[in-house]
């Protein structure tokens, strides 16, 4: 469990296909606090720490993720949002995420207005659902407020500061994020459709 607070933004020291998936090597100043077997966070996809060596920690990833999230697009010196799991105690800043991406979408614009940038990025249709004006939302595992609902796309405003510190700072329009919808939202869609 997360809270879409991102703690820090590392960066890709290798990525190796693998007949299995592929071999994430991530730089982080926390790299040496982790123990094999804990679970990160990285872009919001809840990944496990398979070694650590040299300051940075190595995660497996399996076809499925591959798939479901833009880790497969990562390169050597990629920014990726860190997060590692939530403690019992911690403060809850952000919202409830599970690290399980629910799909991949495009960037329509991200554009600096003013001070702030506006993101926008695409909803398939299928998710529409899972979706409120002012509710929270994941993307690449940083928790955020929709601004606008629009039939196809959200927009997302972002402030300065969260534009510095991730890996937003590196996106541009036709860039992929991950999205990952809010866990009450999903469970009373479940609950709505059975009982219908």
């Amino acid at each position: 469990m997360f809270t879409g607070i991102v703690e820090e933004c590392g960066e890709v020291a290798d990525y190796k296909p693998v007949e299995t998936g592929a071999e994430l090597r991530v730089k982080s100043s926390f790299s040496g606090e982790v123990t094999l077997g804990e679970s990160v966070a990285v872009n919001g996809a809840c990944l496990t720490v398979t070694d650590v060596s040299d300051g940075a920690m190595r995660f497996d990833l399996l076809h499925e993720t591959l798939r479901l999230t833009n880790l497969g697009e990562l390169q050597k010196s990629s920014p990726v949002n860190l997060e590692r799991s939530l403690r019992i105690g911690d403060r809850l800043s952000g919202h409830f995420v599970q690290g399980h991406v629910d799909t991949c979408v495009e960037v329509k614009s991200y554009e600096r207005n003013g001070q702030d940038h506006r993101l926008e990025v695409a909803l398939p249709r299928e998710f529409a659902p899972l979706v409120v004006h002012k509710g929270s939302i994941c993307v690449n595992g940083i928790s955020l407020t929709v601004a606008e609902l629009n039939e196809d796309s959200i927009v997302i405003w972002i402030i300065p500061h969260t534009h510095e510190i991730t890996s937003l700072k590196a996106v541009t329009t036709g860039s992929r994020v991950n999205l990952e919808f809010d866990l009450l939202a999903k469970h009373i869609a479940r609950l709505t459709k059975a009982g219908s």
